[in-house]
């Protein structure tokens, strides 16, 4: 499957995921996803895109975040990551990879499919029984889009949220859901209408994404 191209288009959201390399705990303690966050907000200092949602897992990470003008998601993304490596690296003493390559992303439709997304990434913590509530994980942009606490790493996203946000995002998800936004995830394909997502995939060379896996039919 051909990368998704660095150069992201603007004026779209993505979700962004990047793991520990191996899948090995990346966050050991409290003050190790503390000194993370105080990286997320050195770089949106430097690189002031718009954060919609993101949560800290102990080995890996989301973000849902936009691409606009010269502001350059995959700079942020990078000088967070590198910066984020260096500190790691010298406060256990150790050497070489932490994450696993580079990030993976996709675009998201900005509709309800945007609120789905977004439900996803808080809701994770939930969904790996870490929390019986995504209220209770203080990792992630759930209190500041429930207005629990001040807006410091988050912007308010471009759709209205619902009314009760922490009952939308702790409600179980559907095995067919899930699937498929674990479809986009691991495919890094557009997640949408399917009209919007062949547009997508059609303007940025990501038909394969979409495409049923195994041979075509004779």
């Amino acid at each position: 499957m051909p990368r998704m191209s660095r150069q992201l288009a603007d004026g779209l959201i993505y979700h962004v995921i990047n793991r520990g390399n191996d899948k090995q705990v990346v966050f050991r303690k409290k003050s190790d996803y503390e000194v993370f966050l105080e990286l997320m907000g050195m770089a949106r200092e430097r690189y002031p895109l718009k954060v919609f949602a993101y949560c800290l897992m102990p080995n890996h990470f989301h973000f849902v975040a936009s691409q606009d003008g010269d502001i350059s998601l995959s700079s942020w993304i990078q000088w967070l990551m590198t910066t984020h490596v260096r500190r790691y690296n010298r406060h256990y003493e150790r050497s070489g990879h932490l994450w696993q390559g580079r990030f993976k992303s996709f675009p998201v439709q900005d509709d309800e499919h945007l609120l789905v997304l977004m439900r996803y990434v808080e809701g994770n913590p939930v969904r790996s029984g870490l929390v019986s509530t995504a209220r209770d994980w203080q990792w992630s942009s759930h209190g500041e889009n429930t207005g629990a606490v001040p807006r410091n790493l988050t912007d308010v996203a471009p759709r209205v949220l619902p009314e009760n946000w922490t009952r939308y995002v702790d409600v179980p998800w559907t095995t067919s859901g899930l699937d498929c936004v674990r479809e986009c995830v691991n495919r890094q394909a557009p997640f949408g209408s399917d009209v919007w997502r062949a547009k997508i995939s059609r303007e940025f060379n990501l038909e394969s994404t979409i495409r049923p896996r195994g041979r075509p039919r004779k």
